[in-house]
């Protein structure tokens, strides 16, 4: 399984963007290919320290994916190309 990680706070509207976007790109993929995990910079001073200011931020297994802006193509192919759990 991949994990893909949304770093964001509320009231971000690029941030609402980068939700829907994933909500999209996730849910054409098979059922339980991908676990969403979401945390805000405004719960955890140490993503504040890192992310205030490139927020919405898409980790993807951990790595880097997008910052400010997310485009669903490029997230769709990420997905796919990601080794995940149990995948050959």
């Amino acid at each position: 399984m991949t994990t893909l990680t949304i770093i964001s706070r509320p009231g971000c509207h690029l941030c609402a963007v980068a939700h829907e976007i994933v909500e999209q790109v996730v849910a054409e993929l098979p059922e339980d290919d991908v676990d969403v995990e979401e945390f805000s910079i405004l719960d955890d001073p140490g993503l504040y320290d890192l992310w205030w200011d490139k927020i919405p931020v898409v980790l993807v297994d951990g790595h880097l994916h997008a910052q400010w802006r997310l485009s669903p193509d490029r997230l769709r192919a990420a997905l796919i190309a990601a080794p995940g759990e149990g995948r050959s």
